[in-house]
């Protein structure tokens, strides 16, 4: 009677979790394997699976002589590396000075937060406007300093990726800052208690005790970040579109262009691929390295 209850019981679990495990199938796991299947092939949305024929590693094989491709990833390359750092450094800077005593701390946070949780769209059309050459207040401010030269900013091949590092920069400073906060509450007080009264100062302390105990922390940021670079993709669709000629061309966005603009759905399926693969390998490489630092500190 007792196994009866029980066996009872168990499909009653099974039929509350079935619709999530149905969901997951139908909404994410069916589609990343049609898309490696699709990544084989010369799908074109417009001719349908009639029209598809299997073209092996063609579509890899091609990614390594498409320059726009190539330029997409130099691109993603140095907006990582001219975002991350300054992120990561700003955020754990504010958030320190946050945590500590401030006038109107609430507001302080609410104010930093405001970017991350606002829409994409009206933060690239508020920029576009900060950036216009012309009329926009970014160039007025420097011309009003004495700086003749202003930049053309989204207009101009040297300085638009530029921009758009700024732009990114601050959106995701509001969440970064948040979860430092949220890190600086881990740190025990003890510690930089324990500092004072060996006579350091407000910098010795951030160096050698908020830097490293956030060190996790910033191993999650910098892991999280690094993905999201590699999605950059609205504020790049609207501000430039990938413009002007190669300068801003991310590898979020040309999958969408190679996709949907030149319907080259087994190109871009195999884009995509290429693009899991490279965040897979950095996330490893990244584990594997914050592991042995774990290990040593």
């Amino acid at each position: 009677m007792a196994s009866k209850n029980k066996k009872k019981i168990n499909w009653t679990a099974v039929l509350f979790i079935a619709p999530n495990y149905i969901g997951f199938i139908i909404f994410i796991l069916f589609p990343v394997l049609f898309s490696l299947f699709v990544s084989f092939t010369d799908f074109n949305i417009f001719k349908g699976f009639e029209g598809m024929s299997f073209v092996g590693f063609e579509n890899f094989i091609r990614m390594f002589t498409d320059e726009w491709f190539l330029a997409a990833v130099k691109n993603n390359l140095l907006f990582i590396i001219g975002t991350i750092p300054i992120l990561i450094i700003l955020s754990m800077i504010i958030a320190t000075i946050l945590n500590n005593k401030v006038y109107c701390k609430n507001f302080m946070r609410a104010l930093v937060f405001i970017p991350y949780i606002s829409s994409v769209v009206a933060i690239s059309v508020v920029w576009m406007k900060l950036y216009n050459p012309s009329q926009g207040q970014i160039n007025q401010l420097l011309m009003a300093i004495g700086i003749e030269n202003t930049p053309g900013w989204l207009g101009s091949v040297d300085w638009a990726l530029p921009a758009l590092m700024i732009v990114s920069i601050w959106m995701g400073l509001g969440y970064n800052t948040v979860v430092y906060m949220a890190g600086l509450q881990g740190i025990n007080k003890a510690l930089y208690e324990s500092a004072q009264i060996d006579g350091a100062n407000s910098v010795q302390m951030f160096r050698h005790i908020t830097v490293p105990m956030l060190s996790s922390t910033t191993f999650f940021l910098m892991i999280t970040n690094i993905i999201g670079s590699f999605q950059t993709f609205g504020t790049v669709n609207i501000m430039t579109g990938g413009g002007p000629g190669k300068a801003t061309t991310v590898i979020a966005q040309y999958i969408y262009k190679a996709g949907f603009r030149y319907h080259e759905m087994g190109y871009a399926a195999s884009m995509a691929w290429i693009l899991l693969i490279g965040i897979f390998s950095i996330t490893l490489i990244q584990w594997k390295i914050q592991k042995r630092f774990e290990n040593n500190f």
